[in-house]
């Protein structure tokens, strides 16, 4: 959504039915050489699976002819109460760093510990706890411990206490952003409701924002005979 004035969010992709045990379907689109200003023609496919572990599984990929900067994610709203806000959600995040939050919300480049911050979420706490000290809460991306890996490993997980319904997030991305929706001002979701802020949060698996700038980022250029290949699990339980 942040890729341009009318990002992916808002293309018309080609959808199919995509082969498998698991029910599956595929989107594909195409991204001509100059759209929004990036260089190439991009071929981009989103594949989202229902797992037999109670997950939705999303494999992105991505080929180019030129060389262009890539970098998918998902940006899903969840509230595991099904409604008000999220601040009694308990949520751990497998980070020991996370990218510093400069001017409008862009990483300054330094990474930081998130021990003894408010960003401390390597044992799990409510949002509550620490969200008060944060002028627009939580927006923040997260240097996952094991990221980067070529297997999806465990990045986050958030609990429900009056529900008792977990969601744990596994992905090979390096990074993870925790938004707590202080932008969102009476949005409305599935079935009608009004989700306005604090009433969601986003966990969206991700390169670092900012990384063309940073050159001590890990790179999001993909060249021609390169093929990107993220994967990112949102699997769901009851504790």
């Amino acid at each position: 959504i942040h890729g341009g004035n009318v990002g992916f969010h808002q293309r018309l992709w080609q959808g199919q039915i995509a082969a498998g045990v698991d029910p599956a379907v595929r989107f594909t689109y195409t991204s001509h050489d100059g759209e929004e200003g990036y260089p190439g023609r991009l071929d981009v496919a989103v594949t989202y699976t229902l797992t037999a572990a109670d997950g939705v599984l999303i494999d992105y990929e991505a080929a180019t002819d030129r060389a262009t900067p890539v970098n998918l994610t998902n940006h899903a709203y969840f509230n595991l109460a099904g409604g008000g806000d999220v601040t009694g959600h308990e949520v751990r995040i497998a980070a020991g760093t996370y990218t510093e939050r400069g001017d409008e919300g862009l990483p300054t480049g330094a990474i930081l510990p998130v021990a003894g911050t408010p960003l401390d979420f390597t044992m799990a706490k409510p949002l509550a706890a620490d969200i008060g000290k944060l002028e627009v809460g939580y927006d923040h991306n997260f240097v996952l411990d094991d990221g980067g890996s070529s297997e999806a490993v465990f990045a986050a997980e958030v609990f429900e206490p009056g529900s008792g319904r977990v969601m744990q997030v596994l992905t090979t991305q390096p990074g993870v952003q925790l938004y707590t929706s202080y932008y969102l001002h009476d949005h409305t979701g599935k079935g009608g409701r009004q989700y306005g802020q604090w009433q969601a949060l986003c966990l969206e698996t991700q390169h670092y924002p900012d990384s063309p700038n940073q050159p001590d980022f890990p790179s999001v250029i993909l060249r021609p005979g390169e093929r990107y290949r993220q994967t990112t699990e949102y699997r769901f339980s009851v504790r």
